[in-house]
């Protein structure tokens, strides 16, 4: 078992979501059970799914919750799309979020090529 917190791909993504959650504040109220919500429960779910995997007893384990963490970064990627695409982001808010985004899914995926060597 690892601390999750020492992890730089948790510590990305809990940037990440903490954006996302500033970001989506100025969204629509017809979105706060659509398109709001989804897009807190992708980001949040990255982190999640991290530090769910540190707590797990094997290197399959733990890359197993990460491949989760990166289908959540994929979706939290289309869903930024849909929302600048829909006027609900700002240019600069898209631009900064979708870097961060793929700079996670690139995190991730190094990391599971680590730990699935390592297995």
């Amino acid at each position: 078992m690892q601390d999750f917190k020492q992890l730089q791909v948790w510590q990305k993504a809990h940037l990440l979501t903490l954006a996302v959650y500033k970001a989506t504040q100025s969204f629509p109220s017809d979105e706060r059970f659509g398109l709001l919500s989804q897009m807190r429960r992708s980001a949040s779910s990255v982190p999640t799914n991290i530090a769910e995997g540190c707590g797990r007893g094997s290197n399959a384990d733990f890359a197993r919750f990460l491949q989760i963490g990166m289908g959540s970064a994929n979706e939290l990627e289309y869903q930024l799309i849909l929302s600048k695409d829909l006027g609900h982001l700002e240019a600069k808010s898209y631009e900064t979020l979708y870097a961060s985004v793929t700079e996670v899914q690139r995190m991730l995926a190094s990391l599971i090529k680590r730990v699935r060597f390592a297995s």
